[in-house]
């Protein structure tokens, strides 16, 4: 199910750069240079797809692809404008660095992003934990939205 974001209405988000900043995490946007260490990152620890979709948010300029670092080593990443115009994903953070806060530093990144570019909604794809996107962004459901866009897409 594909869920919408409202970027006119997105709260202002007051907690991401103290809790980053506690745990030594930095959030910013991916540099074309790194483009084959984080695609390489991304489909070690996630999926090969979502390598492809960062691959594409990663040569556009500037990139939409957002990085969490922790002693200069890559702990999550989060991208928009991949699959899509207007899309936001895909987005993952390392296991052992999850519950810091770093998912919602990198969701409000890129959508903060999006908002600056002139969107006034995003669209989350095919969302999978649809309760953190609902109270954290406003997120609601997109009725008929399944299968959506990845519908017979090839099995990687």
């Amino acid at each position: 199910m594909d869920y919408l974001v409202n970027l006119s209405t997105l709260p202002i988000d007051m907690q991401s750069a103290e809790r980053m900043a506690k745990t030594g995490v930095t959030v910013r946007r991916a540099l074309p240079p790194e483009l084959r260490l984080i695609t390489g990152w991304v489909a070690e620890h996630f999926r090969q797809g979502w390598a492809s979709e960062t691959t594409v948010a990663m040569t556009r300029q500037p990139p939409t692809c957002f990085i969490a670092t922790r002693n200069r080593e890559l702990v999550g990443f989060a991208c928009h404008e991949a699959t899509a115009r207007g899309f936001f994903g895909p987005t993952g953070v390392d296991e052992s660095v999850r519950g810091l806060g770093i998912g919602r530093a990198l969701l409000f990144a890129c959508l903060n992003d999006q908002k600056a570019m002139g969107y006034a909604y995003t669209v989350i794809g095919d969302v999978g934990p649809s309760e953190f996107y609902e109270k954290t962004v406003g997120a609601i459901q997109i009725p008929n939205s399944a299968p959506g866009i990845y519908a017979g897409m090839l099995k990687l």
